[in-house]
């Protein structure tokens, strides 16, 4: 069983930042890279950040490059998302991921590569 469990959304205003966590427990040993993705109402999820576990190898999402930075604390089994210079597109409820890393899964971020799911937190940015 793996448990993720995302905090640190809330409201902010354009420009400003908000830092995201994501504590891992149970079983993650495999699949071994963490994402976030961004859902707007009734749109689906899309990746922004993704991190390899082993040697925090990271990749983003056009839209968020230059102004978002996934990390990870492999002793505290936490994944972080600082989010910088934040924009009102920025805004919807943030998961955290655990999935694969192979091939478009790292390229692409891709939904269809996560196997866990956080249940999300809410960013609205306002301008």
């Amino acid at each position: 069983q793996v448990h993720l469990v995302e905090s640190g959304g809330g409201s902010v205003q354009a420009g400003q930042s908000l830092r995201l966590s994501c504590a891992g427990s149970g079983d993650i040993d495999a699949p071994i890279c963490i994402s976030w993705f961004r859902q707007t109402g009734e749109k689906v999820r899309d990746g922004v950040a993704i991190i390899f576990r082993n040697d925090g190898s990271s990749h983003y999402a056009d839209s968020v490059k230059g102004r978002f930075t996934i990390s990870r604390d492999n002793v505290n089994g936490t994944v972080y998302l600082q989010m910088n210079n934040l924009k009102p597109e920025d805004t919807g409820m943030y998961y955290c991921a655990a999935g694969s890393c192979a091939g478009n899964c790292w390229h692409m971020i891709a939904e269809s590569c996560i196997a866990h799911w956080g249940q999300g937190t809410q960013v609205t940015v306002s301008s």
